[in-house]
């Protein structure tokens, strides 16, 4: 039985996050599209995390026996997402239009949801592997990224600490979803007693909002990087010249 902390935990973060995204497209619009771009963007998390939901709801996600699982368009569509909006000419805008400080920053909420997701373990909702006390250590991704935002907000930080702190979340963040997926029932990699079927319930289904963002975020840090014409010049918290 979960408890309240892990039941409203997982769609709380992914409700956040979702209201952060659409502010940061309101935030870098031009002021005579910004309303069409802001409701376009909250159209477009609502409609997706209204999918998922319902397909969660109806039990069809959990069918890991059909042929092709429909579960992997949960997999494909969350990553799917993350990286197309990240090189689309918005995740451009998001990139060039935001700071470092709020780039990086953002990622602090891998924080709660790995102690949401390890408290999940020990219910027994989620299996042990994915939670740090087994093999995932994305947690360290979202007490850096706290502390990188923090240092990017009062001034300089060179832009290899950005780089490798970039290359260290996107590693970690590749780790989970593999153990993740190799743990579900399509592949059962570490027995059946840690199958991942949590992840095509509701409302855990949101986690899709997380992976996505968490994706979404490095995409553009990136971009921002390769945006600047000084490959050693500085950064801080300010937006930088594309």
């Amino acid at each position: 039985m979960a408890s309240n902390l892990v039941l409203f935990g997982i769609p709380s973060l992914a409700v956040v996050l979702a209201v952060l995204f659409v502010w940061g497209v309101a935030h870098t619009a031009q002021p005579s599209v910004r309303v069409r771009q802001t409701l376009l963007a909250a159209g477009g998390m609502f409609g997706f995390m209204a999918l998922i939901a319902v397909l969660a709801l109806s039990g069809v996600l959990g069918r890991f026996e059909l042929r092709p699982p429909p579960f992997l368009f949960w997999a494909l569509s969350t990553l799917g997402l993350g990286l197309g909006v990240g090189l689309s000419p918005l995740g451009r805008r998001l990139a060039t239009g935001l700071p470092f400080a709020v780039l990086v920053g953002v990622q602090v909420f891998r924080l709660p949801l790995e102690l949401v997701m390890h408290r999940a373990a020990e219910e027994g909702v989620m299996p042990s592997v994915m939670s740090y006390g087994g093999y995932n250590f994305d947690i360290v991704s979202g007490i850096t990224g706290g502390l990188l935002g923090l240092a990017l907000t009062r001034g300089h930080v060179p832009r290899g600490v950005i780089v490798a702190w970039n290359v260290l979340g996107s590693v970690l963040l590749a780790v989970i979803v593999t153990i993740a997926f190799l743990a579900t029932p399509l592949v059962r990699a570490f027995g059946d007693d840690q199958l991942n079927t949590w992840i095509a319930q509701f409302p855990y289904v949101w986690m899709a909002v997380m992976v996505g963002g968490a994706l979404l975020g490095h995409v553009l840090v990136a971009r921002k990087l390769s945006s600047q014409k000084a490959p050693a010049q500085s950064t801080s918290g300010a937006s930088l010249p594309a």
